[in-house]
């Protein structure tokens, strides 16, 4: 039962991201969940079956890592990531103790913070979280030129930068290998 229960309010956090994304207010469209959330869930999964950590922990907090910054912006979305995680877990009953767990991981993702993770948990979904900007880099060029209105010359050293200081992010030696073919890819191409 409580396996079923897991995979329910996994499924239902799932589904409230996907819907945020679609709606009209989104601050970065639908694209966020097809090319962000659904491969930094991906990479998290991989890294917790290698490392360890509670699966449901990671996965719950995976998806709901960038939900501030879907509904009310970029600026400080780490903060409102973790209130809008607890309300909406609090509304699928999940118990307290692992709500907080959630929303440590979510306070805890983002690199430019340099938060101290605690917990294999935390470590797991901020990694997972750099490692979906490799598979993104049409997005990050997209936020370059639309959102920051930069140009050509710009946005590819922007991209660079972005993407260097996302491999000095990476802690695990499994990261780092799992994605050197195509941040050397990267560096190739944009150089």
């Amino acid at each position: 039962m409580k396996q079923d229960n897991s995979i329910s309010i996994i499924e239902n956090v799932r589904k409230f991201v996907k819907e945020e994304c679609q709606k009209s207010s989104s601050k970065y469209g639908s694209e966020p969940y097809q090319f962000h959330f659904v491969p930094m869930v991906g990479y998290a999964k991989k890294l917790a079956e290698e490392l360890g950590g509670d699966m449901e922990i990671i996965t719950i907090a995976s998806w709901l890592h960038d939900i501030g910054s879907i509904i009310e912006g970029r600026k400080d979305h780490h903060i409102s990531g973790a209130r809008i995680a607890e309300e909406k877990l609090q509304s699928l009953n999940y118990p307290t103790e692992k709500i907080d767990k959630v929303k440590n991981c979510i306070l805890n993702h983002r690199g430019s913070k340099h938060s101290k993770r605690l917990t294999m948990e935390e470590k797991i979904v901020a990694e997972a979280d750099a490692l979906s900007n490799f598979e993104n880099v049409s997005g990050i060029l997209k936020a370059a030129f639309v959102y920051e209105g930069l140009n050509q010359k710009e946005a590819g050293k922007a991209l660079r930068k972005k993407l260097q200081n996302k491999y000095d992010q990476l802690h695990f030696e499994q990261s780092k290998q799992m994605i050197k073919p195509k941040y050397e890819a990267v560096k190739l191409l944009f150089e």
